[in-house]
């Protein structure tokens, strides 16, 4: 166990951080699985900017990199052209 108080204070705020990032994270691959299965142009494209904008959201917060997050998006706009 921790000695110090800041030492305690930072565990908390690292569980804190870590349950809410794992959220948003399996969020983000949920909504990603969502559009990669879509075969409708239309609910591709509000999709894609639904999950393009997490993605943003995700790598400014550095739940994940922001190459990753270009990347992401990337294939998935590559996808969402392909649509017919």
């Amino acid at each position: 166990m921790a000695n110090h108080k800041s030492s305690v204070k930072r565990i908390r705020q690292t569980q804190t951080k870590k349950l809410r990032n794992r959220y948003y994270a399996k969020t983000a691959r949920n909504l990603i699985k969502s559009l990669r299965a879509a075969t409708v142009k239309t609910e591709a494209t509000d999709l894609f900017l639904k999950t393009s904008s997490l993605l943003d959201k995700l790598a400014k917060k550095n739940v994940i990199h922001k190459n990753k997050a270009g990347n992401l998006k990337s294939k998935l706009a590559i996808h969402v052209n392909r649509l017919n």
